[in-house]
């Protein structure tokens, strides 16, 4: 079984990365509203992290796993 996973990253006020995980996004992933969400998400202030505010994006990945049954 192959699961995927959206990775947004983001810089927090601190100089620390923040990640937001979504699983199982909507394939393919248009680069463009991935990009739109992130800026959307940096302007509104909308999530608290431990290592302080979002201030930047700085990259979105697209990461898959896979598991075998043995």
């Amino acid at each position: 079984m192959t699961k995927q996973t959206l990775v947004l990253v983001f810089q927090t006020n601190s100089g620390k990365a923040a990640r937001i995980t979504i699983p199982n996004p909507k394939v393919p992933t248009d680069d463009q509203t991935v990009q739109s969400a992130m800026d959307l998400i940096v302007a509104r202030n909308i999530f608290q992290f431990r290592t302080g505010q979002i201030v930047k994006k700085v990259e979105a990945q697209l990461a898959e796993s896979s598991t075998s049954v043995v």
